[in-house]
């Protein structure tokens, strides 16, 4: 499902170093702290109105500094910050006018903006980052205003058409981040722009290039930064993303035999992924209390009717724990095909283990040998992944 993105698209990861306290203690006393950053602005129409800048941790957030503007909305904030990172600089109370800063120190950053336009028009100088946050924002800026407009075409059109249109409205905001990561590994505003090379829906269409920006981005940061928390964070998620996708990649060569499953039907009958061999089978991990499994079932019908003529079934496991709201899932949905197996352990079952996942609705996707030639295939890859194998 396509999330209402209302200002920047948001880094890959929520830096946790940021949450750390902003000053070191000595013998139980706080050293004092140099300040080593300034933020000047000029903000039209925001006029006595309070500024916030604030460190992002999985704690919540953390005011850094604040300072009231005069009453033409120019302001100057000067303060202290542990080191480069992601904050977030926050004008008045509310959560609707936020905008990512990738402090360094030393920085003197000068914005310039206008109070209804502030999280999609601000003109930044005076960094290292200033200029590519600026072009990031000239191509974000037309992103967000029409994706407003594509929002209202919900409930009008399926959901894997939205999905393609916000792919394809997307695609010169993510075109333009991953130019400027290549040309300028090391830059600060990369901590923003990395959102643009993740797998965010998957592998399935994911171009591997990217995970290559990623990796020049995190050697240039461990050199430019080295011992910088940001830079260790940064080089952890590309490492868990190059594992995901050497997994997938995997998965998908048609080389892995998938691992047999014995479970029980709803009438008791022992039915095994095995004795399916000789077709395609989709093994599809659901439940009925999982709303996006309910949600992409009548896909699955579809596609189950459509091909099950030509060697494609359906193996469906199920995470139930309630034997009666699965059988009656299974009825409202009109899930048709036979091959219905569930243990009712829910998240106990050794299912999520035996097939590496952790949320549903999670699929596998077999071929007659029994190998694995596909994993979390949904909605339209789904369908255009059966139109490979059987209508080319």
């Amino acid at each position: 499902m396509i999330k209402y993105i209302t200002a920047f698209l948001l880094p890959l990861f929520i830096l946790s170093s940021c949450g750390d306290d902003t000053s070191e203690t000595v013998d139980g006393e706080n050293d004092e702290l140099v300040d080593n950053f300034t933020i000047e602005g000029s903000i039209s129409g925001a006029g006595n109105t309070v500024f916030y800048l604030e460190a992002i941790s999985q704690q919540g957030n953390i005011n850094v500094a604040e300072v009231t503007s005069d009453a033409s909305g120019k302001f100057k904030m000067i303060g202290n910050i542990p080191g480069f990172g992601l904050y977030q600089l926050r004008l008045g109370q509310g959560n609707d006018k936020i905008i990512p800063v990738t402090l360094v120190p030393e920085d003197y950053l000068k914005i310039s903006a206008d109070f209804a336009t502030f999280t999609t028009n601000p003109k930044m100088s005076g960094t290292k980052w200033a200029k590519v946050m600026n072009g990031y924002m000239a191509v974000f800026s037309t992103f967000h205003t029409e994706q407003a407009k594509l929002m209202q075409l919900r409930g009008k059109i399926s959901d894997d058409e939205l999905t393609e249109k916000f792919t394809a409205l997307k695609a010169p905001v993510d075109a333009y981040a991953i130019k400027q990561m290549s040309l300028d590994p090391s830059n600060p505003f990369n901590l923003v722009l990395s959102s643009a090379a993740t797998p965010s829906m998957g592998f399935e269409g994911w171009d591997p290039n990217n995970l290559i920006v990623l990796q020049k981005v995190s050697e240039a940061y461990n050199k430019t930064y080295n011992g910088n928390p940001m830079a260790a964070t940064l080089a952890n998620q590309v490492y868990q993303i190059e594992l995901a996708y050497n997994d997938y990649k995997a998965n998908s060569s048609g080389e892995r035999i998938a691992p047999d499953i014995s479970l029980s039907s709803p009438e008791g009958k022992v039915i095994k992924l095995s004795s399916l061999r000789g077709k395609y089978v989709l093994i599809d991990f659901w439940a009925s209390w999982c709303a996006p499994c309910r949600q992409e079932n009548p896909n699955v019908v579809k596609l189950y009717t459509k091909y099950k003529n030509k060697g494609f079934t359906v193996y469906s496991v199920s995470l139930d724990n309630d034997a009666a709201k699965w059988k009656a899932a299974i009825a409202a949905d009109g899930l048709i095909w036979p091959n219905h197996v569930s243990d009712l352990l829910q998240w106990n079952s050794p299912m999520p283990q035996l097939y590496g996942f952790d949320g549903i609705p999670h699929t596998v996707l077999v071929n007659p040998e029994g190998k694995i030639i596909g994993t979390g295939l949904r909605g339209a890859t789904l369908e255009q992944k059966l139109i490979e194998l059987f209508e080319k």
